[in-house]
Formats: structure tokens, C-alpha cells, sequence
């Protein structure tokens, strides 16, 4: 697709990957507009970004309508959704809870779902568009302590690939990005952004994967995109 003017919803835009593709996206001359929960921080990145903003919670269905409605207000429509939001914690299977799998769940899938619910009204509408969610390597592989957050990314992964079956018909690409460990805020009760890490990942790299499958001619699509540092170690 052509990105320039396109109309791009971001959710969790305000730091790390999110902040990263909202520039590189705006260089392209999309039309973004980012979600968050810290206002204040949003409106600074928006204005430095040049981009729109609206303060939500991506686990609260009431702010998700919110995001649409403003989506609708500046936009008019919608070309890309990019389900990055996402939010991180990890258990060993002695401290699991009910609380801590609706915790990272009501994030993680049931505000993606919700929110590619609305977006593939307005797809469905045009008879185009495109989703973009924002999974890990934990969707690829669980690891110790990571029975909730892993499990929340095997349930994106899948839920990528029933949206796949359902909305090619609809000429509605779907894709799945899978980072492996990116130097951002994620995790951080304090959302401080870690220290960029020479041989570790950066909120660029994975702007770039979402990016260049965005701009794949629309007769075609990346169903799944993993991205590793070269040399970790």
C-alpha cells in the first residue's frame, strides 16, 4: 500500500515500538493517531511527532468506542490498525491467579479483538484495509515464569490466523509481528524506558518490519514476521 495520507490507528504509541513506527510513519506521510493511557506523555510525543493522540486504555471497551469515534472525527475512515499495546508481567505457576491472567488479558487479547472489531466495521465498509498485531517470540515459544503473558501471545497468534481466514475475502490483510526482546519501557512499573543495549533490539527495527509489510503491493501479504537480534549473546 501507499502509505502517504494513509490513516493509521496506533494503539500504545507513546513509547518504544509504538513511538518508533508513529515516526517513521509520519516521515512516510501517514495520518496517525496514537493511544495511550499517560496523557500528558502522549501529548508530548504527539507534538513532537506531529501526529493525533487520545488518551486510553486499551483493556477498557468504553475508551476503545472513544478512540473510534475521534478515529471517525479526524480521519473520516481507516486504512491501518497496529495493535501494539501491550502489557507485560511474569508468574512463576505457584503465584498464578485469576486477577493476573485478566490483568494481561484484557489488554493483550480482548482489547486487540475489541478494537479490530471496530476497525473491520469501517474495512469491511470500503472492502480494504489492514491489522497489524504486535505478538513477541513468546507466541512462538512459553519460557519459564511465562505462563500468563506467553499464553496472552500464543492467544493473539491465534486469533491473527482466524482473522486471516475470515477477512481475505474482504480484501482485509492481517499480520502478525513478533519481536523478540526490544530495549523499551515494557514491563517497567515505572514506564522508564531502558538504556538502548548495542546487540539487543530497538524500538527501529521492529518500525521497519511493520512498516515494509504495510508497504507490500495489496495483492499481497506477510502472514507472520519474526524479528531476532543478530547476536544476543
Amino acid at each position: 500500500m501507499n502509505l502517504q495520507n494513509a490513516r493509521i490507528l496506533l494503539t500504545g504509541g507513546s513509547s518504544g515500538i509504538g513511538k518508533a513506527t508513529a515516526k517513521l510513519l509520519v516521515n512516510k506521510g501517514s495520518k496517525v493517531l496514537i493511544t495511550g493511557r499517560d496523557e500528558e506523555k502522549l501529548k508530548r510525543v504527539a507534538n513532537e511527532l506531529s501526529c493525533e493522540f487520545i488518551a486510553a486504555d486499551s483493556g477498557n471497551e468504553k475508551d476503545i468506542e472513544k478512540v473510534f469515534e475521534k478515529v471517525d472525527k479526524v480521519f473520516g475512515g481507516l486504512d491501518v490498525l497496529i495493535n501494539n499495546a501491550g502489557i507485560g508481567k511474569f508468574h512463576p505457576i505457584e503465584d498464578l491467579t485469576f486477577n493476573a491472567f485478566e490483568e494481561i488479558f484484557k489488554v493483550n487479547v480482548y482489547g486487540a479483538a475489541i478494537t479490530a472489531k471496530h476497525a473491520v466495521e469501517r474495512f469491511k465498509k470500503q472492502q480494504k484495509g489492514n491489522i497489524i498485531n504486535i505478538a513477541s517470540s513468546a507466541a512462538l515459544k512459553g519460557f519459564a515464569n511465562g505462563s500468563v503473558y506467553s499464553a496472552s501471545k500464543f492467544a493473539l497468534r491465534s486469533m491473527t490466523q482466524c482473522w486471516q481466514g475470515e477477512l481475505r475475502k474482504h480484501n482485509i490483510r492481517v499480520m502478525l509481528i513478533n519481536p523478540s526482546e526490544v530495549t523499551t519501557a515494557f514491563a517497567s512499573e515505572a514506564r522508564e524506558e531502558r538504556k538502548e543495549v548495542e546487540n539487543k533490539l530497538t524500538g527501529v527495527e521492529i518500525g521497519h518490519a511493520i512498516v515494509g509489510a504495510l508497504e507490500m503491493d495489496d495483492r499481497g501479504f506477510v502472514t507472520e514476521l519474526s524479528v531476532w537480534a543478530t547476536n544476543p549473546f
